[in-house]
């Protein structure tokens, strides 16, 4: 398709560089196994308790946090964004990536900034290090207080190349909290109990994950899990994000004494994550700050 980013032209490197065999093990290596096909329905949680009686707002808050300390990961039904909104988001971000390759990359499609238009991994040096997507992060300085939140946008096209490429690469968010929603064609997976599990896809939920940030902040209570997207051969996937994340000048530091990790700013935290990716092609994220 025309609007589809040139994935095997400009990555065919990757793959030529590798025998069949070798593909096997990058890919599916077996410390990061495909195997495991359960299916797994995320903590619920009705946000209309918090509304209700004091007993009620106690016990969604408990669950809240269980589901945080726990898996790092819930979803949230009665959540205050309505069905119709979802359903014309899903609409115009179909729209929006339908666009010739050639005129999403010109930058002039939303009239955003450089760079606001990512497809591929341009540090990928090996398959595991790649992913076959594209996306628009979208700045929300105008409606927002003053931070980096931003919006992103998804789509996962079919990946011919093989079932078992990544659609996204493992990784933890760099944020504080990352609010979601993905269509019903499900992909997302997250670590549980040394394994990878499929995420169950609820239409009517936003999916709620604790990030890097949280994690330092709750002293390690609260945790920030690493999670991936696989490809679907046949079936393209959307999904959108919102990213919560202080300005660049806030210091991040626990909460709880004795403290896991250093004191560190939002930018500090940036510029390491960006610097272990463009050195090594690979995020590192809070090892960088533990106190040793």
């Amino acid at each position: 398709m025309a609007s589809d980013p040139p994935f095997e032209q400009s990555y065919n490197h990757l793959f030529e560089a590798l025998s069949e065999d070798q593909k096997a093990k990058q890919v599916h290596p077996e410390t990061n196994s495909f195997a495991n096909n359960e299916i797994y329905e995320l903590p619920l949680i009705d946000l209309n308790r918090l509304s209700l009686t004091k007993s009620d707002q106690d016990e969604c808050k408990r669950e809240i946090a269980d589901a945080a300390k726990q898996l790092g990961f819930f979803q949230v039904v009665n959540h205050g964004v309505s069905r119709e909104i979802i359903t014309r988001l899903q609409s115009e971000q179909a729209k929006l990536f339908k666009h010739p390759f050639r005129e999403k990359a010109s930058e002039r499609l939303l009239d955003s900034s450089m760079g606001s238009y990512h497809w591929g991994t341009p540090s990928a040096t090996f398959l595991m290090q790649f992913s076959w997507s594209e996306a628009f992060h979208i700045p929300l300085r105008e409606n927002c207080l003053p931070s980096s939140c931003y919006l992103r946008l998804n789509r996962y096209p079919p990946c011919p190349k093989s079932s078992k490429l990544f659609g996204l690469v493992p990784h933890t968010d760099s944020d504080f909290l990352t609010i979601l929603h993905q269509d019903l064609v499900g992909g997302l997976q997250l670590v549980r109990d040394g394994g990878w599990i499929s995420v169950k896809p609820n239409p009517d939920a936003l999916i709620i994950n604790i990030g890097d940030l949280f994690q330092a902040w709750s002293n390690g209570v609260y945790k920030s899990i690493e999670h991936r997207v696989v490809t679907n051969p046949r079936v393209e996937r959307f999904s959108a994000a919102y990213f919560l994340c202080p300005s660049n000048d806030t210091i991040i530091h626990s909460c709880n004494q004795p403290s896991v990790y250093r004191s560190f700013s939002f930018e500090e935290y940036r510029k390491q994550v960006q610097e272990d990716v463009k050195s090594t092609g690979t995020k590192i994220g809070l090892p960088r700050f533990i106190i040793k």
